[in-house]
């Protein structure tokens, strides 16, 4: 997937914080938790309950928030549409790792099986 510069920088800019609350909406809308969520983007970022807490606090970008993080190496298994885009496809690596967590998260707010993701951490 090719995005234009402007997306990606608008991307960069965007602050978890301001979104966060969206995810969290999405996936309680579903019957899924707090607790499930945190375990998606802990899977994926390394940031523990705490860690997160004290970043959204920041209100850290997300450029920020994927430099600090410690990107799980099977993220590279994430597949599928996101967005309209291929999350495979994005040539960004921000842009990308922002949609492998959107995926995630959509994921576990349709009720799929987490464990596919979350049963390999390396």
């Amino acid at each position: 997937m090719k995005t234009t510069l402007n997306q990606d920088e608008r991307i960069a800019k965007m602050t978890f914080t301001s979104v966060y609350p969206h995810y969290l909406a999405k996936v309680e809308k579903k019957g899924r938790t707090k607790e499930e969520l945190q375990q998606v983007i802990e899977w994926l970022t390394g940031f523990d309950e705490n860690k997160l807490l004290e970043l959204i606090t920041e209100q850290i970008t997300f450029k920020a928030f994927f430099q600090k993080a410690s990107i799980n190496p099977n993220a590279q298994l994430i597949k599928g549409v996101i967005c309209g885009y291929r999350v495979e496809e994005v040539k960004s690596p921000l842009t990308q790792q922002v949609r492998f967590l959107d995926k995630l998260v959509d994921e576990l707010a349709i009720g799929r099986k987490m464990e596919k993701y979350l049963g390999r951490r390396e």
